[in-house]
Formats: C-alpha cells, structure tokens, sequence
C-alpha cells in the first residue's frame, strides 16, 4: 500500500530501478509531490563536477528518535535501540550520487527496514562508513515560505506546496528575470 509506514520501501524500490534501468545516473533525486523544487539552481551550483559517494539535503544531526506512541514519528525501542540517529537529509527532498543510490540499494538488503525513510537512508549510509554533506543554510526549506520568483531562484526545495499550488507558482518562476538567477 502506497502509505506513510511504507514510504522507506517505496524509496527503495526506487533506488532499486534506478540501479536496475539507470545504473550511469550521475545523480538520482528523492521528492516528495509537495515540493517546490529547482533543479536547474541545484544542478548550476551543487552538482557541477559529478560527484561520487555524495548525499546532500536538509541536514539533521543528533536528532532523537521520538518514543511517543502518538506520534506519527513513533519508533520504538526494539526498531530502533540507540539514543540518536545518525546524520541524515530530510525526507520532503534530498539528492545522492547515481553510485551511492546503488550502494544504498545494496546495504538495505541486509538491514531491518524502519519507517522512517529518511533516518533510514542515514543508517545506510552510516552501515556504508558514509555521511552526508551538509548543504548551504537555507537553500532546502523543510518549512514554506510564500513564493517570490528571485528568492525561489536561489532555493533548492521549499516544503509544503499542494500539486495545485505549484502549477500556479511554477510558469510565473519560469518567467523570473534573468537577473534573479544567479
């Protein structure tokens, strides 16, 4: 079922795919469908050379599981033993070398998958002796910010936006000055 629990099975089906089909795929890019997200800024400025073993989004570090069973981030002890999860980028949007997709691939076959996608990903890159890169502050929003075409120009991701709401914003982002690009 296409659910929130199953979301970390569903990411890894796609690293599965893109192993499979794109296996030259200097990068692969993990969205959520309520994104805003300029991949032309993030291509001109983060990606330019390829690089390799490379995971970069909105970085969290020493972040604590949450034991509330209320939570929709719950994850109990038996899943999840440790105090802190290691470094990982958060889940809305994040992007990795096509390389670390299919070592990501390969190192989640052989450990217990959790629910949370995105802290999932930072076990397998831990189980990998990897970490991410920490991005520029600011440029993967995991909080909205209401739309205006030069600031948007120089943001990777912002969080938030409805489909509806993004065939609104995206041809007035298309039509930004070229001055705003920068």
């Amino acid at each position: 079922l296409d659910t929130y629990n199953n979301l970390t099975l569903k990411t890894l089906m796609g690293l599965e795919w893109v192993s499979k089909h794109c296996p030259n795929a200097s990068y692969v890019v993990k969205a959520d469908r309520d994104v805003f997200l300029n991949l032309a800024y993030l291509v001109r400025q983060f990606l330019v050379p390829p690089k390799t073993n490379f995971m970069t989004g909105h970085l969290y570090q020493n972040t604590a599981p949450l034991r509330n069973k209320g939570s929709k981030w719950y994850v109990p002890h038996e899943v999840y033993p440790n105090k802190t999860y290691p470094p990982y980028c958060g889940g809305p949007a994040y992007v990795l070398s096509g390389d670390l997709a299919q070592k990501i691939y390969g190192v989640a076959q052989t450990l217990p998958v959790m629910n949370m996608e995105d802290v999932f990903m930072g076990i397998c890159l831990r189980a990998l002796g990897l970490g991410p890169t920490a991005s520029p502050w600011g440029v993967y929003n995991m909080v909205r910010l209401e739309f205006e075409r030069c600031r948007f120009s120089r943001l990777v991701m912002v969080h938030h936006y409805q489909p509806q709401e993004l065939l609104r914003v995206w041809p007035s982002f298309q039509e930004a000055p070229a001055t705003c690009h920068r």
